[in-house]
């Protein structure tokens, strides 16, 4: 009896402040994502990063329009495979790293650029299925998800002296 009661909780819709919050979250994340494509101009290796975070803000952006279509076959499609190939980036940026024993990875641009794929790739595993369910510890992590890149570019806007040591292309971003 107790499963069935579960189950009919999953099926159910969300409560409509999670729906909107969800959606909020989305278009904030498709914003960043088209904001990092848009850093990535001066980058000696910027048509690689461009579409790299141009199809998650492209994706985010759709759910954040329809969360349902997370479960239509092109969006699934292409989230897995963007995700996939991320996060395969991600590993191996990580081994480098850590091979290279960096302690602060913001200083490194492989660093901060596995930071980059692994909010990819986090975003992209909290939207799959989303259309479906959406609970609440769902959308906690979405809202932290979406705060934290946000406060960290600005953390490092301001404190100019932390990226001092940045090579002049990154310096030179927004």
């Amino acid at each position: 009896m107790e499963a069935k009661s579960q189950q009919h909780l999953c099926n159910s819709p969300p409560p409509p402040l999670y729906r909107i919050s969800w959606k909020v979250c989305n278009f904030c994340m498709a914003f960043f994502f088209a904001l990092a494509a848009y850093v990535q101009i001066n980058d000696p290796d910027a048509g690689i990063w461009i579409v790299a975070y141009v199809i998650p803000a492209a994706l985010a952006f759709l759910v954040g329009l329809n969360p349902p279509i997370t479960e239509h076959f092109i969006w699934k499609s292409l989230s897995e495979l963007h995700m996939y190939m991320c996060s395969m980036v991600a590993i191996l940026w990580g081994w480098r790293l850590h091979r290279a024993a960096k302690s602060s990875i913001f200083q490194e641009e492989e660093g901060r650029e596995f930071l980059g794929l692994v909010i990819i790739v986090i975003w992209i595993l909290l939207c799959r299925h989303s259309g479906k369910y959406l609970g609440g510890y769902r959308l906690s992590i979405a809202v932290l998800i979406t705060v934290l890149p946000f406060i960290t570019w600005l953390y490092y806007y301001i404190n100019k002296e932390l990226r001092a040591s940045w090579p002049d292309h990154c310096r030179n971003t927004i």
